[in-house]
């Protein structure tokens, strides 16, 4: 059982006390990590965040639940063509970009966080961009996809084989 301070006895002495009898007994030597510095401490290029970079990452969260909200539209902009990359019809497409543009538009009534210049993107732009891109892609799948055409038949042969089924 920890032994209570006493009454009447100031606590910081009572408390360098304890540490001078601990010291004493050896308590305190071979400890882990002993005589190293401590991490980050004295470094010049150490980041006072980086406890809570350590701390997402352990826990497997993005950053960007901490960015202001003119970083995330900007960011969101500009990885607009990955976004749209499995988009399936000219539709999805726009839905998107109207979405995207619909938050760019409420950023600007009431701007917060730093002033960072965005506007709402051309939506037939974008779909235009789209439709290149997936014809690029596709023609090579749709070669691919396209059933090998069987060569005629000559008429002989297909002669012969309604009689054989007609019974002539």
């Amino acid at each position: 059982m920890t032994e209570r301070k006493p009454v009447g006895v100031d606590f910081e002495s009572w408390v360098d006390r304890k540490i001078r009898e601990a010291t004493e007994r050896g308590d305190f030597d071979n400890l882990v990590g002993a005589g190293e510095p401590l991490p980050g401490a004295g470094n010049p290029y150490h980041d006072e965040n980086a406890w809570l970079r350590d701390y997402l990452r352990r826990e497997g969260v993005s950053g960007d639940a901490m960015l202001p909200p003119s970083l995330l539209l900007r960011r969101d902009v500009e990885r607009l063509p990955e976004t749209l990359r499995d988009a399936v019809s000219e539709q999805e497409v726009r839905e998107t970009v109207a979405e995207l543009n619909r938050r760019i538009v409420d950023w600007l009534r009431i701007p917060t966080g730093p002033q960072v210049p965005i506007a709402p993107v051309d939506a037939d732009a974008v779909v235009r961009q789209w439709q290149e891109r997936t014809a690029r892609e596709d023609a090579p799948a749709a070669a691919a996809r396209r059933p090998e055409i069987a060569p005629p038949r000559s008429a002989p042969a297909a002669r012969r084989w309604r009689r054989i089924f007609r019974g002539r």
